[in-house]
């Protein structure tokens, strides 16, 4: 069961964490998002590997966004 992994709000993506094929646990930190100069870490719901990463560092998200993909 793959689990995709969205952005609760419009943000910078500060930081990414994690690359395809890297194994997660739940509760492990994604990305970094920055809106209004705070860091908001996105969380794993479930452990796995990431199937795929659908952002990158300086982009932008939209509330709803794809960030990820976890298998």
């Amino acid at each position: 069961m793959a689990e995709k992994v969205v952005a609760e709000l419009a943000a910078n993506v500060w930081k990414v964490l994690v690359t395809e094929g890297a194994t997660v646990e739940e509760g492990d930190t994604l990305v970094v998002l920055e809106s209004m100069k705070m860091e908001i870490p996105v969380l794993a719901e479930m452990s796995g590997t990431i199937a795929s990463v659908a952002v990158s560092e300086g982009s932008v998200v939209d509330e709803g966004d794809p960030i990820c993909e976890i298998t």
